[in-house]
């Protein structure tokens, strides 16, 4: 049986908490800033947690982390 690979895309994306929740980045962030608010700019600079309902599938991919 062979060893369950990492997804590399995805253990650069996402990484674990302490207590094991997936953590991500926000989207839009990178680009076209000039019409986006220094509030909105503010808030896409923090990590969130990926939703429950993804949790499982981002899961899989990073079987090892």
């Amino acid at each position: 049986m062979p060893k369950i690979r990492t997804n590399r895309s995805a253990a650069k994306r996402f990484s674990r908490t302490g207590s094991g929740k997936l953590r991500r980045r926000h989207a839009y962030a990178s680009h076209l800033l000039s019409g986006k608010s220094p509030k909105r700019k503010r808030r896409l600079r923090k990590s969130t947690l990926v939703s429950a309902h993804n949790a499982r599938k981002v899961g899989r991919l990073l079987p090892n982390r």
